[in-house]
């Protein structure tokens, strides 16, 4: 991976860590599902008047939609409103990097070198020491719930790699961003439909109506960022990078995304961090940082492409 693609990827962790203070303060106006739903219909409009289906495969569209935008995002925002505080939710979340290399490796045979074991490993203990310190404060369902939003996103990343390797030769930023905006065509109905069956027919629409007043702007502009930076600029580069290199090279970078979210939970929620949950957090970076030094020189990229147009 070049130097350039390293920077875009630090720069989807930021994007994505402030992600979870947006999601924090939608949350306290929508329900969860509607909430999920709306940021995706606010983008899902748009694309469907203006923007040209990519060509790939239906089915890999449908993954990448279901694992990435409807059920990550569904068991997040319910693992946050059941009171999954908003900078350990950013951590769990990235339980997606291991279980992405490890699907990577059993559904799409990807080779898992030694030293993305290592770094994955060492992160993973880093993980279970902040899991571990805040069991004490916070129940076991949220955090069942947020590894299972990690578990959605390692089968959405799936989908966005096999749809990906359909086309012939390179892929570009357009093709991987018209992916990725119509990903975000497959959440809003389903999850309409189940806030709707969960949440009552008219509940989110009501919190919506309430939103535009001056005392609830904030949820608003809640839904702008997450639409906007969350997933159009974060989500858009991420397509890009996981359609250029393995699954499981291309994950380790969320692992940055907790570093993000638990200060900006410190600096704007005050969310105080305990100093065993800091230590684990410096694991996490080690063990990220050391996962994403692989000897893979950038030209070997065009010697896949065989494998990726079967």
């Amino acid at each position: 991976m070049n130097t350039r693609d390293r920077c875009l990827g630090i720069l989807v962790a930021v994007l994505w860590g402030l992600n979870f203070l947006a999601i924090r303060v939608g949350l306290d106006q929508f329900p969860p599902f509607f909430f999920n739903a709306l940021r995706f219909l606010v983008i899902a409009v748009p694309v469907l008047l203006f923007v040209r289906p990519p060509k790939v495969p239906i089915k890999w569209l449908l993954l990448y939609g279901v694992g990435f935008g409807v059920l990550q995002f569904a068991f997040l925002f319910s693992a946050m409103n059941a009171g999954m505080p908003t900078g350990l939710a950013s951590l769990v979340l990235q339980s997606s990097a291991p279980f992405t290399v490890v699907l990577g490796a059993l559904l799409l045979r990807e080779r898992i070198t030694r030293r993305q074991i290592l770094g994955i490993s060492v992160a993973i203990a880093g993980m279970a020491l902040i899991g571990y310190d805040r069991a004490q404060a916070a129940t076991l369902l949220p955090v069942l719930l947020t590894l299972l939003a990690g578990l959605s996103w390692a089968f959405g990343n799936l989908g966005n790699k096999l749809a990906a390797s359909t086309w012939s030769g390179h892929s570009t930023p357009g093709q991987a961003m018209r992916l990725m905006l119509w990903m975000c065509v497959v959440p809003p109905v389903p999850m309409l439909a189940l806030s709707a069956i969960t949440e009552g027919p008219t509940t989110g629409w009501v919190a919506l109506a309430d939103a535009f007043s001056p005392e609830a702007w904030q949820a608003l502009a809640g839904v702008g960022y997450i639409a906007v930076f969350g997933t159009l600029a974060g989500s858009g580069l991420w397509t890009i990078l996981i359609s250029r290199y393995q699954a499981g090279v291309v994950a380790p970078f969320s692992l940055l995304v907790p570093v993000v979210g638990i200060a900006g939970a410190w600096l704007f929620l005050s969310e105080e961090p305990s100093p065993l949950s800091l230590i684990g957090g410096a694991v996490v970076i080690a063990g990220c940082l050391g996962g994403m030094q692989k000897a893979t020189r950038p030209e070997a990229l065009p010697t896949r492409r065989a494998t990726a147009s079967t």
